[in-house]
């Protein structure tokens, strides 16, 4: 797998919570610390506060984020270039969503507080079919998050690759994986 220098965010306007993050926010205890990582309109941090987390929304479009709302923290910041904006924050998960910059991932995954979770869903190979993006550099290749995930220390609790209907068609990746607390921490199935 290369390593690109590329990124790529692609919000459309208007789109509901995703499913999948809906489905692992669930899992947090009320009150945790939820981080939405190159958030756009911050769909996701609304999602987090509606569901009674503290939610913190970050991207490089401070006009984006201006319409959040103030129950949720919101920081604008560019992701990609200049110094890591975090210090020692940690956060109980992070969410990203239709964005991709690989050269990050690691430091993306040591936001994660121990047992905390990685929430992520962005295009794929195949996409290129239905419209944006179509950069094969902006695209993951197969397998290629569940493999970061796990060179990152994380344990891969779901993974999925494939085609959604959305509002329109788009192949995806997605994965949900756990900062563990311990090397024997295993989580519980319900």
């Amino acid at each position: 797998m290369s390593v690109s220098q590329h990124s790529c965010a692609v919000a459309p306007e208007g789109l509901p919570p995703s499913p999948w993050v809906g489905r692992w926010l669930g899992l947090l205890a009320p009150g945790a610390s939820v981080l939405d990582f190159a958030a756009g309109s911050g769909r996701h941090a609304r999602e987090a506060r509606r569901r009674g987390l503290r939610a913190t929304a970050i991207d490089r479009d401070a006009a984006a984020l201006a319409g959040i709302g103030t129950d949720i923290m919101v920081r604008s910041a560019d992701l990609e270039a200049g110094p890591w904006p975090f210090g020692d924050e940690r956060y109980d998960a992070v969410v990203v969503a239709n964005y991709l910059f690989r050269p990050r991932f690691a430091l993306l995954a040591a936001l994660l507080a121990p047992g905390g979770l990685l929430i992520y869903e962005t295009f794929a190979q195949g996409n290129e079919r239905f419209g944006r993006p179509s950069n094969p550099a902006f695209l993951l290749a197969p397998g290629e998050l569940y493999e970061r995930s796990r060179c990152a220390g994380l344990l891969v609790l779901g993974y999925e690759h494939g085609r959604v209907a959305r509002p329109k068609p788009a192949v995806v990746q997605r994965v949900c994986a756990l900062r563990p607390r311990a090397a024997e921490d295993v989580p519980v199935l319900g």
